[in-house]
């Protein structure tokens, strides 16, 4: 690894990345000047020297300022100069960006661009895909709406004429539920609200009753996990992140993010025996790893899963 490098990667902006197609092509139409290898460029139009000098991947950050090849993919990102002592890469949803020293030449940001090429376009290939992935599970908060529940949907249904229990929702068989509107699904969430009610009043409904299962259902995994790894933990928490699944402390408090509900059981019970084996190891040695693997034979599959996985934000 070059001396310099310092790599960062957050898979979880809530950003989405670009679609140039649009924009290029109009851009095309009026401008066909060829681009050097590297340029800086002020105010810069990307879509055109993208488009016209490769016609491949093209990944472009929104406040670009610098362009170059890495290999098959041309991306315009964002450089600044920072007081730090390496070059720093951060890929996100937005881009490639970099920062660097002000005593490193700009040649040295390059070849470090280069040395990790491969990296950069692979990292930001997969950070549009996961984004993709999110836009396409967006949830359109209205009756009928379908969302992900321990990896299978299931369906909304508005009814305030029955009564849901205390809680104001209630999961139902299809069957039970007796819509039509329930083709492709197993079961129905009921919650006891109007036709009328507004988006933010459905969504802050079913986000409740899902962080109550949540909680439940990740007690009852924690208590699965625990003899078996011979630790006790002590208080779980729910947690908001935008960037990680759960993390544990020594003293035994657990922190999972609510939205694994959203995901396989398999998934969720390789997170929880994630932060339980932390209560034995707090680091990722290959002592944890084989920690994780006494109660999780296939944790590497699963682990690469949940990296994939889009739950809905």
């Amino acid at each position: 690894m070059h001396p310099l490098l310092r790599f960062t990667l957050d898979l979880f902006e809530s950003n989405q990345p670009l679609d140039l197609d649009n924009q290029a092509q109009g851009a095309i139409n009026k401008s066909s000047r060829k681009l050097p290898k590297t340029a800086v460029v002020p105010n810069p139009d990307y879509s055109a020297p993208i488009r016209s000098a490769l016609q491949g991947t093209h990944f472009r950050h929104p406040r670009a300022n610098r362009e170059m090849r890495l290999g098959h993919a041309w991306v315009a990102f964002e450089f600044k100069r920072a007081s730090r002592r390496s070059i720093g890469f951060s890929v996100s949803a937005e881009g490639l960006a970099v920062k660097a020293p002000q005593w490193v030449l700009l040649a040295d940001v390059d070849a470090a661009l280069q040395a990790k090429a491969a990296w950069i376009v692979r990292k930001l290939q997969e950070t549009r895909e996961r984004h993709a992935r999110l836009s396409a599970q967006e949830i359109v908060w209205q009756d009928d709406a379908t969302l992900g529940y321990l990896g299978q949907p299931i369906r909304l249904q508005l009814d305030s004429r029955q009564a849901v229990g205390a809680a104001g929702a209630e999961l139902l068989s299809a069957d039970a539920a007796q819509s039509a509107a329930c083709a492709g699904v197993s079961q129905v969430l009921r919650l006891a609200l109007p036709h009328t009610a507004t988006a933010q009043q459905i969504q802050d409904a079913a986000q409740a009753w899902l962080m109550r299962q949540a909680k439940a259902y990740f007690e009852q995994r924690l208590n699965h996990f625990a003899p078996l790894l011979g630790v006790q933990w002590k208080k779980l928490a729910l947690s908001n992140a935008g960037t990680r699944w759960g993390s544990a402390k020594a003293d035994g408090s657990i922190r999972l993010n609510w939205r694994l509900i959203h995901l396989r059981p398999s998934v969720i019970d390789y997170v929880v025996a994630h932060e339980l084996s932390h209560l034995r190891v707090m680091d990722h040695s290959p002592r944890f790893w084989d920690t994780v693997r006494t109660v999780v034979p296939d944790y590497a599959a699963l682990r690469q899963q949940l990296k994939n996985e889009a739950s809905p934000r």
